[in-house]
């Protein structure tokens, strides 16, 4: 029996406002699976994230996300979709007044937590799965850029999603700590939690080889070998 897919996009155009940004995309993602999302700046891979999470309409074309149909999602299901989704940022965006333990308590009770005891062991395993958790009582300002990054992953894991949505999470990270987000990263999936990790650092992509997705000229294409990976068109860019 054919394993049913998690992501299912078919002949989607993706419009930032009025402006086309992606035309006539189709691709299907498994449970489990780890994809990097390329291309330079401004070829569309935000605007494909925001579309899977329901930030962007789905104006024209099918599209699936679990369960969730974003062509006819109605406005009282995004929380839901969202439930199943973990957003990793490129700017971290923690709470700068709070401890890492109230900021993920914060959104916990936000998204209907209520028993104190078992948000606090939620905390406790998410904590200990980015290897952070005797770091729950610090500041954000007190945390190296790759320790607060683990902190966002950590908060992106908190509601068992299905899918991680990481958005250039290792932009402002330096080489080995980058390196650390990505192998973090790729043991999430490993445990099934599909990830797709939108990136340009063409150093993580050589050294660990997977699917690949690439956003050019209006249009979204599997990359089919490593070999067919122009990195200089994704240097700096």
């Amino acid at each position: 029996m054919e394993e049913k897919t998690l992501i299912e996009f078919r002949n989607c155009n993706l419009f930032q406002k009025d402006h086309l940004v992606l035309k006539d995309i189709s691709f299907s993602v498994l449970p489990g699976e780890f994809v990097y999302l390329i291309g330079k700046v401004g070829s569309g891979k935000t605007t494909l994230i925001k579309t899977i999470n329901a930030q962007i309409p789905l104006k024209e074309g099918f599209a699936r996300i679990g369960d969730f149909y974003l062509k006819t999602l109605k406005k009282k299901q995004v929380p839901l979709l969202r439930r199943n989704l973990g957003i990793v940022f490129q700017d971290f965006q923690l709470l700068t007044d709070r401890t890492v333990h109230d900021n993920l308590s914060f959104v916990l009770k936000a998204t209907g937590w209520k028993d104190r005891k078992k948000i606090d062991k939620r905390i406790h395993e998410v904590l200990e799965m980015v290897n952070m958790e005797y770091k729950g009582y610090k500041l954000p300002h007190q945390l190296s850029g790759g320790e607060q990054q683990r902190i966002v992953i950590a908060r992106a894991l908190l509601n068992h999603p299905q899918i991680i949505l990481a958005d250039e999470p290792t932009g402002n990270l330096d080489p080995d700590t980058s390196e650390g987000i990505l192998n973090l990263l790729l043991d999430i999936s490993r445990t099934g939690c599909t990830v797709l990790f939108a990136t340009h650092n063409y150093s993580l992509l050589k050294k660990y080889h997977s699917r690949t997705l690439k956003c050019e000229d209006l249009h979204l294409t599997e990359v089919q070998k490593e070999e067919e990976i122009d990195f200089n068109s994704i240097i700096n860019a």
